[in-house]
């Protein structure tokens, strides 16, 4: 029997745990760190960090594990992403039996919440057929949370909606049709770009929650420009980046 265990650990700042994702992380057998690589090491660096400076000694083993790269030539954006998250499952799972082969509680610390635009449980769903397992979300301070903190605004309007979407939806289908307040997430080419410039405002967080977050906010028209360069210099100096950012219309 295999318990399955999805932290969310929040935006990287280690005070962003809630005491359940503590006792989770020092409950565990065995916890399970992706790396992706050179550039990016500095994100297997943190979980590192925030296990110890929670976990007591001696603690679950940890292993890092390297996260292969999404196929890029399959057109289907759909299959490609399948594709990936079986390999992903089948290094898992080679992680996992050779570890706790007769079973075990196994970790896996999730940035912000495992619920939201993360595809851990999805992968998690994909051993079922291997093994018994039994599957524990944690829940975690997640980004959008982070980024209105960073700027002190509320996320919605007076009894207004919130749409969250995506890079790819906003530079596909454009503004969401009747939507007042839209949060952006996993958007690497900086898609507002694509929206008219006028009558939109965005608050705009990289790093959200971290020690060296950014946060520009104002007229679309006038800031866009001083966050695609912010952006590309953070970028740069970390060799890495995660951003998120929130858009309202305003009357112009």
């Amino acid at each position: 029997m295999y318990e399955l265990t999805l932290i969310g650990i929040g935006t990287g700042n280690p005070d962003h745990l809630t005491l359940a994702a503590v006792r989770a992380l020092n409950a565990q057998d065995l916890i399970l760190i992706p790396n992706k690589g050179a550039g990016k090491d500095d994100l297997a660096a943190l979980r590192h960090d925030i296990c110890a400076a929670v976990i007591h000694s001696p603690g679950p083993h940890i292993t890092e594990f390297e996260l292969p790269e999404r196929d890029t030539r399959t057109q289907d954006y759909r299959r490609r992403v399948d594709d990936w998250h079986d390999i992903i499952a089948d290094i898992w799972w080679q992680n996992i039996t050779t570890t706790c082969p007769d079973g075990g509680k196994i970790g896996f610390l999730v940035w912000g919440d495992p619920s939201l635009y993360d595809s851990t449980m999805r992968i998690a769903q994909r051993l079922k057929s291997r093994a018994a397992i039994q599957l524990t979300v944690i829940p975690g301070i997640t980004s959008i949370q982070a980024l209105t903190a960073a700027h002190a605004v509320p996320l919605n309007e007076i009894n207004g909606a919130v749409t969250l979407t995506t890079g790819r939806q906003i530079r596909d289908g454009g503004w969401p049709a009747s939507a007042e307040t839209v949060v952006v997430m996993l958007d690497g080419q900086c898609s507002f770009q694509t929206l008219p410039q006028d009558g939109l405002h965005i608050w705009w967080t990289a790093y959200a929650g971290m020690k060296n977050e950014i946060s520009i906010s104002g007229p679309l028209a006038q800031v866009s420009t001083d966050i695609l360069e912010r952006r590309a210099r953070a970028r740069q100096e970390h060799g890495w980046l995660m951003d998120i950012y929130m858009l309202r219309r305003f009357a112009v």
